[in-house]
Formats: structure tokens, C-alpha cells, sequence
């Protein structure tokens, strides 16, 4: 072999390794906050979130689905996280209260679709409620995909002796701080690849006080317990080669009249908001307003997670992270016809409409898709004839070439 030969390889070899390098390890965490509207979040004077958002970006959110619709769906804790974890609304995932009687497990939430995908890299959960790992996502469940978190730290609300339950509720701030320090402490040392953080406190003290000085010293104390987290990630990023995603949100707004209620669809109710150390969200983000089933879909590509076909199609979330063609699908049926509209995004491309009239997914079982239509991105409508494949129900499914979005059609006599 020549010289020069082996300093082209040489240097080919080197070139490659630097590629190697500058190939950063992704990994995500999020965490609920509970219970805090997006005006108090705006109004406070909160330096550690200001410092995230200084880094990325802050928008406001709503929960609830479509008010009046098929997927309305309640401003309540639980409902919220698995809205989160799913990316679907509570006519999909079966969480319609905080008792978590019995999940939909049919729509998987983003630790199973990473695990599956990854089943070497680790997932972890820091939460005060022990149902969020056991019910919500399903920790060893068979008919939720055997899905093993890997590190948990949670059920301290059980534990009465180390945190004595008191009137005032001090003993829920006092475990926020266990959760946290276990969370800040786990993601510097041992770096899991996907996280959940969930913090309750400040949702204590809005029932308690409402709107007062004692529920905004509770977002004061978290604000402080977030830069704890925030720290142990800019650790990771300065001394390993990892890039990071933390998203920082709600699980739902309060009342308008006392701050103290919620679960209703009052506009308050339904105003939530996100912080991440993300800074380029995209158009979609940007132009209209986001929801908090949009999050489970844009950490999976922040992940490089690839959802199924079949799962994708029942997800209700558009992703804020990368390109988007459509959103913002409306539906109106109308004498065996759907007059189906969306915002486009992106002009390059079409839309395939494919619609089915049956829900089989929801118990296990496939849904049977026929293409009706497929059109310009950038025209922003489509009519449908439906007359041939008469139903009282029609599920949509519109592929674009960036995202893909759902509508149920339920029809109704619109006569009377």
C-alpha cells in the first residue's frame, strides 16, 4: 500500500470517528407539575423556569379536548397524565376520573412504544403516587405489554411514618422534595433514557387556598425543585455526550371565580402551558395552540421513537418538534357526505384520506381503511362521498408526508 493511500484512509478514518462523536445520545424527560393555570405561571417571578425558558421555549397549552365534542374530556389529574402518556383524549384511553378504574391499554403510552423499540436503554418514574407507574402506565401488566419501568422512585404518599399527614398538607411538599432529590440525584448518575416526574403540592394548595399567596409560594417552592432537575441535565450535557429534552407542563387550569375547583370547560380550566429547554418548536407550535396530547408525539421524535402505523393512527397529538404538513382537522357530515378541512403547513405533498367505520382498535382488533380521497396538501379540503359506505360512525385518518392526524365523524340528526 502507498503512503498517500494510507493517509487517505487515515484521515477517512478520522473523519468517521469524529462523525461518531458529534453523534450525541438523546434522551427525554418530562415532568407535571399539578394543577397551575397558565396565567399564575406567566404572572410569577420565577427565575430557574425563566432560565429554561431562556434556553428554549414557552407556550401556552390547553387540556380538554374539543369542548362539546366526542373527546371532550375532563379537567382532571389523572385524565391529564394519561392524555400526556398516550397522546389521545379520554374517549381513547378510558381515564375518566382519578380512580383509573380501567385503562384502555389499546393505546399504548411513550415508555411502551420506547421500550419496545429500545428494550436496552432505561426508563424511570419519580412520583409521589404510586398508581401513576401501576395503573397509568401499566408497570408488569399483561394486557398493557408487560412494560417494565427500570428505576422508580414513588409511592411515598403511602408511606405515614416518614411523611406524617397533616392538616395543612406541609407533608406533600415535604415528599415533592424526596421526589425530586431522587429524580435531580437518578438523572445525573444514572442518565435513563426516558423519565417522568410528577410533583402534587402545588395542586394541594390551590384546592386549599385558591388563588392566594399560599398556592403562589407552593409554584415558588417548585420553581426551585425544577432547577435541581434543570442542573442535573446541564451536568449530563457538559460532561457527557448527550443532548437532552425536558418538557415542564400542567395537568389542567383552575376555576375562574376561587382558583380552588376544576374538571370543568370553563376557558381557565382548560389553560395549561409548556416549558422546555427546546428551542426551535415548529409552525404548528408557533401559529396555533398546542395540547398536552401533542407532547407524547414529539417526544417520540425527539427519541427517534417510530410509532406503528396502526398506533399513529389513533393518536391525537401533533408533534411541536419537527416538520408538521397538516392540522386543525374539522369534520361536518352532511347528507352522505364529510366536508373534512385542515390547515396546511407545508405545500409540498399530498393528503391520503382513509376512512373506516368501525372502532376495532379500541378492544385489540383492526380497523378495516379505505382510501377515499388523496389531494394537494395545500388545498386545505376535501369532499367526501360516503353515501356508498353508509354509517353512524367514521373514523378518518389523514397521511400527510410529515404527520398524520385523526377525526371520528358521529353522525347526527342535525333536523331537529
Amino acid at each position: 500500500m502507498k503512503i498517500r493511500d494510507k493517509k487517505i484512509i487515515t484521515v477517512v478514518l478520522f473523519l468517521l470517528s469524529l462523525g461518531a462523536m458529534a453523534q450525541k445520545t438523546r434522551k427525554a424527560v418530562f415532568v407535571i407539575a399539578d394543577g397551575i393555570p397558565a396565567d399564575v405561571i406567566e404572572r410569577l417571578t420565577l427565575p430557574h423556569v425563566r432560565e429554561i425558558i431562556k434556553d428554549g421555549s414557552y407556550v401556552r397549552m390547553h387540556v380538554g379536548g374539543d369542548k362539546g365534542s366526542y373527546n371532550q374530556t375532563p379537567t382532571i389529574s389523572a385524565v391529564g397524565y394519561n392524555s400526556l402518556l398516550t397522546g389521545t383524549w379520554v374517549n381513547k384511553h378510558n381515564v375518566p376520573d382519578n380512580d383509573i378504574k380501567d385503562p384502555n391499554y389499546s393505546y399504548q403510552n411513550i415508555f411502551r412504544l420506547f421500550s419496545t423499540q429500545y428494550p436496552a436503554k432505561k426508563t424511570a418514574i419519580y412520583s409521589s403516587w404510586l398508581d401513576n407507574r401501576t395503573k397509568l402506565m401499566g408497570h408488569k401488566l399483561a394486557n398493557a405489554g408487560n412494560l417494565k419501568v427500570d428505576i422508580f422512585h414513588d409511592g411515598y404518599e403511602l408511606d405515614t411514618l416518614k411523611f406524617k399527614h397533616d392538616r395543612k398538607r406541609d407533608f406533600m411538599h415535604q415528599i415533592d422534595e424526596e421526589v425530586v432529590n431522587e429524580a435531580a440525584k437518578s438523572l445525573q448518575s444514572e442518565a435513563p433514557d426516558l423519565s417522568w416526574v410528577y410533583l402534587e403540592y402545588t395542586d394541594d394548595m390551590g384546592h386549599m387556598y385558591g388563588d392566594s399567596p399560599e398556592f403562589e409560594r407552593a409554584i415558588s417552592l417548585l420553581d426551585v425543585q425544577l432547577g435541581k432537575i434543570y442542573d442535573a441535565i446541564k451536568y449530563r450535557q457538559k460532561n457527557f455526550n448527550e443532548e437532552w429534552l425536558l418538557v415542564i407542563t400542567t395537568d389542567h387550569g383552575r376555576d375562574e371565580k376561587s382558583g380552588r375547583g376544576h374538571g370543568g370547560q370553563s376557558d381557565r380550566q382548560r389553560s395549561t402551558w409548556m416549558v422546555s429547554n427546546y428551542p426551535n418548536l415548529n409552525a404548528y407550535a408557533n401559529y396555533y395552540e398546542p395540547a398536552v396530547v401533542d407532547i407524547m408525539p414529539s417526544i417520540a421524535r425527539f427519541l427517534n421513537v417510530s410509532i406503528p402505523a396502526e398506533v399513529m393512527r389513533e393518536v391525537d397529538g401533533t408533534p411541536f418538534i419537527g416538520p408538521v404538513s397538516i392540522s386543525n382537522v374539522s369534520a361536518n357530515y352532511f347528507q352522505g357526505q364529510i366536508d373534512l378541512k385542515w390547515k396546511s403547513l407545508e405545500k409540498k405533498g399530498t393528503v391520503k384520506v382513509l376512512v373506516a367505520t368501525t372502532n376495532n382498535f379500541k378492544t385489540g382488533g383492526k380497523d378495516s381503511y379505505q382510501l377515499l380521497a388523496e389531494v394537494p396538501v395545500i388545498n386545505n379540503h376535501v369532499l367526501l362521498d360516503v353515501k356508498n359506505i353508509p354509517s353512524a360512525f367514521y373514523k378518518i385518518v389523514l397521511e400527510a408526508p410529515a404527520n398524520t392526524v385523526n377525526k371520528w365523524v358521529v353522525v347526527e340528526d342535525k333536523s331537529k
